[in-house]
C-alpha cells in the first residue's frame, strides 16, 4: 500500500463519518468510495505488474501471491470409516485419510516382482558403480534452484 492510497483510505472514513453525522451528502461519500476504489484497483493492478515482470528473478513471492489469491478454506466433510459410522472430528478424518493414502501405495508383490527385485538388488551390490567426478558434481549442484520445493526423496534443493 502506497502512501497516497492510505490517505484516500482514512479521507473515505471520515467522509463517512460526516455522512453519518449529516455534513456530508450521499453522493460526496460514493465519489470519495469510486476513487478509493480506482485507487486500490490501480495499485493492486500496479503490484501484479511488477510481480509479472520480475518473475524470472523472484519467482518466490510470485508465487507466493498466486497461491494465496487462489486458496480455498473449504473443511472435509464427514468421512465413513471401516464400520460404517461417520466421522465428524477433525483429527479422526486425518487419521482415516492417512490410513486409506498409505494403503494405496503399499506395494503387495507378487512371487515374480520379488524375484525381480532380488536380481537388481544382486545387480547394484557389483562394484561396477559409474564413476562421479567432483567437478561434475558440483556443477550440477550449482545449477539447483534454490526455490523450489522438495522432491520426492524429501530433500531440499
Amino acid at each position: 500500500m502506497s502512501k497516497e492510497l492510505l490517505v484516500e483510505l482514512r479521507w473515505k472514513r471520515r467522509v463517512y463519518g460526516m455522512w453519518r453525522e449529516g455534513q456530508a451528502t450521499w453522493e460526496e461519500y460514493r465519489n470519495v468510495v469510486k476513487a478509493c476504489r480506482d485507487a486500490t484497483r490501480k495499485a493492486k493492478l500496479h503490484l501484479e505488474f511488477n510481480w509479472a515482470r520480475d518473475v524470472k528473478d523472484n519467482k518466490k513471492s510470485f508465487f507466493k501471491y498466486i497461491s494465496s489469491s487462489q486458496k480455498t478454506r473449504d473443511n472435509v466433510g464427514p468421512l465413513l470409516n471401516e464400520v460404517g459410522s461417520l466421522v465428524m472430528e477433525d483429527t479422526l478424518k486425518a487419521v482415516l485419510l492417512n490410513a486409506f493414502f498409505a494403503s494405496a501405495f503399499i506395494a503387495k508383490a507378487s512371487s515374480q516382482e520379488s524375484q525381480a527385485l532380488e536380481v537388481r538388488e544382486k545387480a547394484h551390490r557389483k562394484d561396477d558403480l559409474p564413476l562421479v567426478e567432483e567437478d561434475c558434481l558440483r556443477a550440477h549442484l550449482s545449477n539447483l534452484d534454490t526455490h523450489q520445493s522438495m522432491g520426492p526423496d524429501g530433500m531440499h534443493p
